[in-house]
């Protein structure tokens, strides 16, 4: 008997995939499964202070809660990603 190939859903917050996980073996979807990769911020050097609307800081919030992470760790994720991006459309490389 051929063992069939689970597939591991689409989830909508982080809450669900815990759920999720709690009732499920990791190892019954190892062959779908690949490693990330994680860097994590050293030296950070100085800050910044940016202000949002109400609004948009609820929703930064939300965004952030159901990543599992802090509005600041967000923030900073997607203002390196950006960075990094324009930097390699103008040809600067992985400088960031």
């Amino acid at each position: 008997m051929t063992k069939r190939k689970k597939i591991v859903p689409d989830f909508r917050s982080h809450e669900q995939e815990a759920k999720f996980w709690d009732t499920h073996d990791i190892a019954d979807y190892q062959e779908e499964l690949k490693p990330i990769k994680v860097r994590f911020a050293e030296h950070l050097s100085g800050g910044i202070t940016v202000r949002f609307d109400p609004r948009t800081l609820n929703l930064l919030r939300t965004q952030a809660k159901e990543s599992g992470i802090g509005p600041t760790t967000l923030i900073r994720m997607w203002v390196i990603e950006k960075l990094r991006h324009q930097s390699q459309n103008l040809g600067f490389g992985k400088h960031i």
